[in-house]
């Protein structure tokens, strides 16, 4: 609750919110697990912060279905419909939005020799082809996360990165999630703790891309960061998503 609250209060637009970890490595808890522990949650921040905007992070339909029903308001899933068949289903029934991620796998084997022939046209190949199935369901409101750091290098993450632009032909909101990631941090031989300037830099870079959304940590800092970029694109604040 205290960092809900916080992150409110700092200026994010939206609150993620899972009860899984999805680091590379992680083992996964199943749905019963998941929803013993985010249900509460999702009610609680939900009975605080009624105009908040919620997002919760789930592979699983039961739980995505579970949690709006408790007030979310969009589901997040990193495996972009390819761990739980009914997951597209569930989205389609309940119409709200959906952010559609890329994973190289599951979290405890994705790190596991990552390859690509080339990583950016086939994660493009793979968002449109799902777009194409959600679409085909009557789902519209679809935002895309090429899915740093899920299964991928560090040479595949500068790769998307270099090319976040080329998204746009999916013709939808691109959201990056790349704080305090090891793409920052292990070129810079420092620790995640100390990966804030090296996120923003890169928050700045993804903006310059076309990002439409940036999932982070630091929630001022990255505030600070779309309010100068927004002053540099010569928008008015009126204007910021």
């Amino acid at each position: 609750m205290q960092r809900a609250a916080q992150i409110l209060e700092e200026g994010a637009d939206i609150i993620d919110i899972g009860a899984q970890s999805t680091r590379p490595g992680a083992k996964e808890i199943g749905a019963e697990e998941e929803l013993k522990i985010l249900i509460p949650a999702v009610t609680a921040i939900r009975k605080e912060h009624p105009r908040a905007i919620i997002s919760v992070d789930t592979t699983h339909a039961k739980v995505a279905e579970q949690a709006i029903l408790n007030g979310a308001n969009m589901i997040n899933d990193i495996s972009g419909g390819t761990f739980d068949l009914d997951m597209f289903s569930t989205i389609a029934h309940y119409q709200v939005p959906y952010v559609l991620m890329h994973t190289g796998g599951r979290p405890e084997t994705m790190q596991h020799h990552p390859h690509y022939d080339n990583v950016v046209k086939e994660i493009v190949h793979f968002l449109s082809r799902q777009m194409d199935r959600l679409n085909q369901m009557g789902v519209n409101d679809v935002i895309i996360d090429p899915g740093f750091g899920f299964g991928k290098t560090l040479e595949h993450n500068y790769e998307l990165m270099r090319h976040l632009d080329h998204f746009q032909f999916l013709e939808a909101p691109v959201l990056v999630g790349i704080s305090r990631k090891s793409m920052i941090y292990k070129p810079l031989n420092i620790s995640p703790d100390k990966a804030l300037n090296g996120s923003s830099a890169l928050h700045l870079y993804a903006l310059q891309k076309d990002a439409t959304f940036l999932r982070v940590h630091d929630v001022q800092a990255a505030r600070e960061i779309v309010e100068l970029h927004l002053l540099l694109e010569g928008k008015h604040q009126e204007q910021r998503s």
